[in-house]
């Protein structure tokens, strides 16, 4: 196992690389992506919720593999071409924002509407009291669930394998093939990826320990 490990570094070394890469890239623009959407859901305006909702149900809806290989296979057919890396990026980022927009929205159905109430007798406008006392409460409360997703969404980039993205599942695919011993290649990149999202764990971990403190 320690040959096979030290034969395959070189790649690993590249391929965690892209994997922590494309895991986060996804999970921030997600964030981004999804507290529109989110916002979207709580408007006032119908046809936004409307679209909102739509959105939510097919990216949740449907498997993340198929999502990427339409775009990776299907976009071209209208004149979208996207690279393995890009066509990887936007899938995990499509998918990731349905759910997080949903974690964005029950922190903030989980804010008190006292907050809003008084926030309102203060003078404060709808997007100054999101922004200052409402948005801050909600990730809070959004947090575990938006932590899980996160872990959840480092796990899924291996799916990138299929459209050729050279990410740790492809890496162990390749030295597979090459030395015929896909059970230990296997069980190497999976513990690399637990000891990424036992990271992830702790850092969650004291980021909601930090935030409880502020709020205490």
């Amino acid at each position: 196992m320690v040959e096979l490990f030290l034969r395959a570094l070189p790649l690993l070394e590249k391929a965690v690389l892209i994997t922590i890469g494309l895991g986060l890239s996804a999970y921030f623009l997600g964030c981004l992506l999804g507290l529109l959407v989110a916002l979207a859901r709580i408007s006032s305006f119908r046809l936004l919720r409307w679209l909102a909702f739509c959105y939510v149900s097919v990216f949740r809806g449907t498997p993340l593999l198929i999502q990427l290989l339409l775009i990776y296979y299907g976009l071209p057919a209208y004149g979208i071409v996207m690279g393995p890396m890009a066509s990887a990026l936007l899938a995990l980022t499509l998918f990731a924002a349905a759910y997080l927009s949903e974690n964005f929205r029950s922190g903030i159905s989980g804010v008190d509407k006292g907050q809003w109430e008084a926030a309102w007798s203060m003078g404060m406008g709808y997007w100054r009291t999101m922004l200052r006392i409402v948005l801050p409460q909600a990730i809070r409360i959004a947090l575990p669930p938006m932590g899980s997703r996160m872990i959840g969404l480092m796990k899924d980039t291996s799916l990138a394998s299929t459209v050729t993205v050279v990410e740790m599942t492809r890496v162990a695919e390749q030295i597979g093939a090459a030395t015929f011993r896909y059970l230990e290649m296997f069980l190497l990149v999976g513990a690399i990826y637990w000891v990424i999202n036992q990271v992830l764990t702790i850092v969650q971990t004291l980021l909601e320990d930090r935030l409880s403190r502020h709020f205490k």
